[in-house]
């Protein structure tokens, strides 16, 4: 506790005052474009990773980076989503997983949940990331599996996430995008989902595709 209190007082100090303006701006009203969608592992750290300042993210973290398909368990996640595009008209929605990812190993483990019920029955919603393991991955190697499967993870949350009819219906209309991002702790490098090259390219050389193109926020 004691760092954290010192924390603090580096922020009140360091941070805040140098930025009062923004935060009396942030205190009548929130516009963020982006929602970022990352697991609660205590390694990713989103602001510092992207750089962004207060009101720049919209940020729902779950373990695993689960999103569970449309109305099969309204709570959290759902209305994180369903708030930030009905409300906040975010233009932008990142599905962002993470290297040595404890979800996916457990995953591969499942006796590894037999103490946690509740965290065994949340991870059911990874089980569909086997649809979308890279086909060329060995089976017989323990860490590709576990970062294929980690990959392969983002995609199926992905699809998850566009059964949402608020996300689907952005999407059609063409005010909204979705992405999908691995982030490696140890490199501190990004990788984004290619849709049309079907694999997962350095965040440097990532193209948004033309029809990328947003209508105007409304």
């Amino acid at each position: 506790m004691k760092r954290l209190l010192e924390g603090y007082a580096k922020f009140r100090r360091e941070a805040f005052e140098p930025r009062k303006d923004h935060f009396h701006l942030l205190s009548e009203i929130q516009s963020p474009e982006v929602l970022f969608i990352t697991c609660a592992d205590s390694r990713i750290v989103p602001d510092l990773i992207l750089q962004t300042e207060p009101g720049d993210l919209f940020i729902c973290r779950v373990v695993g980076n689960v999103v569970p398909p449309a109305g099969e368990l309204p709570g959290g996640v759902s209305s994180t989503i369903e708030y930030a595009v009905e409300v906040l008209k975010v233009r932008h929605v990142i599905v962002c997983g993470h290297s040595d990812c404890g979800a996916a190993k457990a995953a591969l483990n499942r006796d590894s949940l037999q103490r946690l019920p509740l965290t065994e029955k949340w991870l059911r919603y990874i089980e569909s990331a086997w649809n979308y393991l890279d086909p060329g991955v060995s089976r017989d190697d323990p860490k590709a599996l576990h970062t294929a499967l980690i990959h392969a993870n983002v995609i199926a949350q992905m699809e998850n996430l566009k059964t949402h009819p608020e996300i689907a219906r952005g999407l059609t209309y063409g005010t909204i995008q979705v992405h999908g991002w691995y982030y490696d702790i140890l490199t501190g490098t990004i990788e984004a989902w290619d849709q049309k090259a079907r694999r997962f390219v350095p965040l440097e050389e990532f193209v948004l595709p033309e029809e990328a193109i947003l209508a105007p926020r409304s």
